[in-house]
């Protein structure tokens, strides 16, 4: 494989494992009242931009997140992994389009927000509006993505139940049986958490879109609202807690991705 390209993806796979970890952490703390806080993606390059040397590491973030997302469309438009040109391959080579254009338009966002251009944008255009507006067609588009959203919920547990946590990975450089079966278990946990709030935001934006009946309109609700929805629920506290660790551990997931994964290219 191409070293360059294959720099790309180890770094876009870091800074997607950092995205997913601060945001279990954060979660975490919040479960249980000791700071943090609800947060999804955008939320977190906020959380980061008022830390010490916040810019510096949202840039590097967002650089990284970039990086993802042209590995992702490398993937998906290229085939460079001989995923193919039946319905399978089609369809993950879709998700990943989507998935790279998700994940890039979340790079360009931290990009500027560390060159401070998203608060002028703001500014200039008089305040940003999270909610769409009425009629059939924005009920159309809620329960496309919602649809969406819940196949790639659903594939989570798939790809659990057809082993593909290892799928990728070179274990040959992984000589210990124990920390193949703890990156085994990592990815798991990770999987199931990032599946369980997928699926929960599915769930909104399918409700919304059936709701909306042409006459009134609902506000786009995302990974903070899901973790809301978790925690309101019987032992909210500690099933969002187990659920932020999972997204900790999918963080970590990643992290290993970067380090051990096999390119078939």
């Amino acid at each position: 494989m191409n070293q360059k390209l294959r720099k790309i993806a180890v770094l876009g796979y870091i800074a997607k494992g950092t995205v997913y970890g601060i945001t279990g952490v954060l979660a975490l703390f919040s479960a249980f009242n000791m700071g943090g806080q609800k947060a999804g993606k955008l939320e977190v390059i906020d959380y980061l931009e008022n830390q010490p040397f916040g810019t510096v590491i949202i840039l590097i973030l967002g650089l990284g997140l970039l990086c993802f997302a042209l590995w992702r469309f490398i993937v998906s438009i290229y085939d460079p992994e001989d995923y193919g040109t039946d319905i399978k391959g089609l369809g993950k080579r879709v998700g990943f389009f989507v998935s790279g254009f998700v994940y890039a338009s979340i790079g360009v966002f931290a990009i500027l927000d560390a060159l401070n251009i998203t608060s002028l944008i703001a500014k200039g255009g008089g305040g940003g509006n999270t909610s769409l507006q009425n009629g059939t067609l924005s009920a159309l588009i809620f329960i496309v993505v919602g649809a969406g959203l819940a196949l790639k919920g659903i594939f989570q547990f798939l790809k659990i139940q057809n082993g593909d946590v290892l799928k990728k990975l070179n274990l040959q450089n992984i000589n210990s049986v124990i920390k193949r079966k703890t990156v085994k278990r990592i990815g798991y946990a990770g999987l199931i958490s990032r599946g369980i709030v997928t699926l929960i935001i599915a769930y909104f934006f399918l409700t919304a879109g059936f709701n909306l009946k042409g006459n009134s309109s609902n506000t786009v609700k995302g990974t903070a609202q899901a973790f809301s929805f978790i925690q309101e629920q019987v032992y909210g506290h500690w099933l969002l807690g187990t659920i932020a660790i999972g997204l900790i551990c999918y963080g970590l997931y990643m992290f290993t991705m970067a380090a051990y994964r096999q390119f078939d290219v």
